[in-house]
Formats: C-alpha cells, sequence, structure tokens
C-alpha cells in the first residue's frame, strides 16, 4: 500500500483561494487546482470534499482574511475619519488584486445559499466595525451627523466593490485613487 503524501493543508487551500480569486468558479478547472496546490485529485477530494466544498473553503478563508485587515487597517488610526480613510486607501492601493467576495457576488449575485451565508457573517463583522467608527466621526463632525451610520457602510461597501471592479477593468491609479477620495466626500 502506498504512503499518501502529506501537505500543508492551510497552505493548500490559500493555493486554490488563489485560483479561485483569479479565475472565479466556473472558470476554475480541477486540474488547475491540483496544479496550483501541489497536491493529487483524490487528496483534494479526501480533504476538502469536491471542489464547491473547497471554493466555500476558501471564500469563507478569504472573507475572515479580508474582514481581518479591514478592521485592523480602521482601528490603527486614533481619529476615526483618518482610520476610515485609511481602510479606503487600503481598498484603492490594493483594487488590481482580484476579490474573491466582489467575484463570488458577480458569479452567483444571491441565489446560493451557502455563499450568503459566508458573506453575511462577513458583513457582520465589518458593519458592527464600521458603524462603531462612523458614529466616533460623526461625534467628531468629520461624518455629516444627519447620515444613518448603516447607510454609510453600505454606501462604503458598494463604493469598495466599484474601486475594485473599476480596476479590473482597467482604471489607472489616478481613476482609482479619485474614487477613493469620492467615497470618503460622499460621508460629509
Amino acid at each position: 500500500m502506498a504512503r499518501h503524501k502529506e501537505f500543508d493543508k492551510e497552505e493548500a487551500l490559500d493555493a486554490a483561494l488563489a485560483v479561485f480569486r483569479e479565475h472565479g468558479f466556473a472558470g476554475t478547472s480541477t486540474p488547475m487546482l491540483t496544479d496550483r496546490m501541489r497536491i493529487g485529485r483524490q487528496s483534494l477530494y479526501d480533504t476538502y470534499g469536491d471542489k464547491w466544498q473547497l471554493y466555500l473553503a476558501a471564500l469563507n478563508r478569504y472573507g475572515r482574511q479580508e474582514i481581518s485587515a479591514h478592521v485592523s487597517t480602521l482601528m490603527s488610526k486614533q481619529k476615526a475619519i483618518e482610520g476610515i480613510e485609511a481602510m479606503i486607501d487600503r481598498v484603492v492601493r490594493e483594487a488590481r488584486q482580484s476579490c474573491l467576495g466582489v467575484n463570488s457576488i458577480c458569479e452567483f449575485g444571491d441565489r446560493n445559499e451557502d455563499i450568503n451565508v459566508i458573506h453575511a457573517s462577513s458583513n457582520r463583522l465589518l458593519q458592527a466595525a464600521l458603524v462603531g467608527r462612523i458614529k466616533e466621526a460623526q461625534r467628531d463632525g468629520d461624518v455629516a451627523i444627519e447620515l444613518d451610520p448603516s447607510s454609510v457602510v453600505d454606501y462604503l461597501v458598494a463604493s469598495f466593490a466599484g474601486i475594485r471592479i473599476a480596476a479590473r477593468g482597467g482604471a489607472n491609479d489616478v481613476q482609482l485613487a479619485t474614487l477613493g477620495k469620492m467615497a470618503v466626500r460622499g460621508m460629509h
């Protein structure tokens, strides 16, 4: 009986995440995954189930990583508006890297319950952190007091998606920076 080669499951998942991030679910083949993950087809199925389960695991991991990075950046500044601006700047700076969250919405919309659950979990975490900072910025006079904080979050999340889609569509650095500045301006 042949001994199965051990592999780092987290590294393999990160490799799969990169493939899905670039090609989406439908555009990713099993050979693309096994090649990038450096595992055999049977190891993929034995460890992750099937391509769909692997995709969900990658999307869940990506969501946790992205929300953690957003919240960390958001909280990195003492003044709330500066934290919000830093988060927007991060999105602009990294906009050319394909976003698995935005891509999954573009590919599936809200038609898949598994994906909806992952998105809802990520959105709750980001919403909680952002609402708190927006309220702080309103108290400081940096965000219009008449704006509903939850609506500002919705606006920012839509702006982030728009910035990322613009980058994928070929927007240059100046255009992306302008979109980021307009997102800030929309809160005043």
